[in-house]
């Protein structure tokens, strides 16, 4: 299981991820959001990981030459990108984060070429980060990587693995003491509960 903590601005934070086996953690560029970094913070905190942990860079509607600069700028392995996917270049890696609301369908992942879809809860203010689970059994035999995210935490992360089967699962908001801190407590039990 591929496990992804987003949400980090801090080196603490990072670290106990990594020490409890993360293997994607996600920088987010978006200046709106409270989790929001420069990419001169996040390069600070990149330095520090082992090389063989993921760093994902998290875009809203970036222009493509914008976000791949700050991505290479501040040490990021893939892109995360939320609502202009299709504009990217091929050949990076490229996460396509899509809103799994009513009416979606496994099908959307057939038109595009990224390396995983991250589905997440719909919000009309927020892209990411809500707090909120949708129902994850329509994740549930995806022949493309898909990683579950929205409303995740130490407690409902099993049953989301076994309804959905994803590749990969990503938490943040509900693993938080406050807005880009995390509860490390929280942290830690949703990693051993996500690997075991």
């Amino acid at each position: 299981m591929m496990v992804k903590i987003c949400g980090i601005t801090n080196r603490e934070d990072a670290l106990v991820a990594v020490a409890g086996g993360a293997a994607a953690l996600g920088f987010n560029f978006y200046p709106p959001s409270p989790r929001y970094v420069t990419p001169a913070q996040a390069e600070a905190i990149v330095e520090i990981l082992p090389a063989n942990t993921w760093k994902v860079g998290i875009f809203v509607d970036e222009a493509p030459q914008i976000a791949m600069a700050i991505a290479a700028q501040a040490g990021m392995d893939v892109l995360q990108v939320h609502g202009n996917a299709d504009e990217f270049p091929a050949g990076i890696r490229l996460w396509k984060a899509l809103r799994a609301g009513p009416g979606f369908q496994l099908a959307e992942l057939d038109s595009s070429d990224a390396e995983a879809f991250l589905l997440d809860t719909p919000s009309d203010s927020l892209h990411g980060g809500t707090g909120e689970s949708f129902d994850w059994k329509v994740a549930y035999g995806a022949a493309r990587k898909v990683i579950l995210a929205g409303g995740l935490d130490e407690k409902n992360v099993r049953q989301a693995i076994q309804e959905a089967e994803p590749w990969g699962v990503d938490a943040c908001s509900r693993l938080e003491a406050l807005p880009g801190r995390k509860d490390h407590h929280k942290l830690t039990q949703f990693l051993k509960a996500a690997l075991s």
